[in-house]
């Protein structure tokens, strides 16, 4: 899952960062309305998390944007401001969801989560038993055959993403869209080391294979 956070105050927006990324999620991290524009029209995010009072371009501006063009992003609204009058407000404009400052770091993640279940691709059942895999996509954790595979975050959130496919093949430039953040270079080989990784550790016989033309499939 892809997250873009938009907040003007870095300290925040680093933190609020770090703790998605813990939580398993790819995050980026803008600092103006104008940024987060240019990222939402780069790449696909599942949610962005908008500050409501971002400099340049307004986070209600964005807000409008985004749902004037028809964007599949979810958005989690930031404010200070925490009356009915203001939360209404937010929502009128768009935004999925309104958290008002300050808040615990729990329920941003838990806020974040639901918005994805509620994006346009389904998301996976929380206890998932296919392939002769085990995978609990709460604790983020997979087994094959009783035995923990011990997947690193991103090992695990390529599984997820071929999981959610459903049988079709997924592109290189699909996975690293979704599993890496912006700064991954796609000409790295980030997607094909993690493959074999991926690959090394869900063992024989083998689960993913390689699709020419198209991509990977599990």
């Amino acid at each position: 899952m892809r997250v873009l956070v938009a907040e003007d105050e870095r300290p925040l927006a680093e933190l609020l960062a770090t703790g998605l990324r813990r939580a398993g999620f790819a995050v980026d991290t803008v600092h103006s309305g104008d940024a987060a524009l240019d990222h939402l029209d780069l790449h696909p995010y599942d949610v962005l998390v908008l500050d409501r009072d971002l400099p340049r371009v307004h986070g209600d501006d964005v807000a409008r944007r985004l749902v004037a063009g028809g964007s599949p992003t979810r958005i989690l609204m930031l404010t200070a401001a925490t009356g009915v009058e203001d939360r209404v407000e937010g929502l009128d404009l768009g935004a999925d969801d309104y958290l008002g400052k300050p808040f615990e770091f729990p329920e941003l993640v838990s806020r974040v989560r639901a918005l994805r279940r509620r994006s346009a691709r389904p998301p996976l059942p929380p206890l998932l038993e296919r392939y002769g895999l085990r995978v609990d996509t709460a604790r983020r954790t997979a087994h094959r055959d009783g035995r923990d595979l011990g997947l690193s975050p991103k090992e695990f959130s390529v599984l997820q993403i071929l999981l959610e496919a459903d049988g079709a093949a997924v592109s290189a430039e699909e996975l690293l869209d979704r599993a890496w953040d912006a700064h991954a270079d796609p000409f790295t080989g980030a997607v094909r080391v993690c493959m074999s990784k991926l690959r090394a550790k869900l063992g024989v016989p083998a689960l993913i294979r390689t699709v020419q033309g198209a991509g990977y499939q599990l």
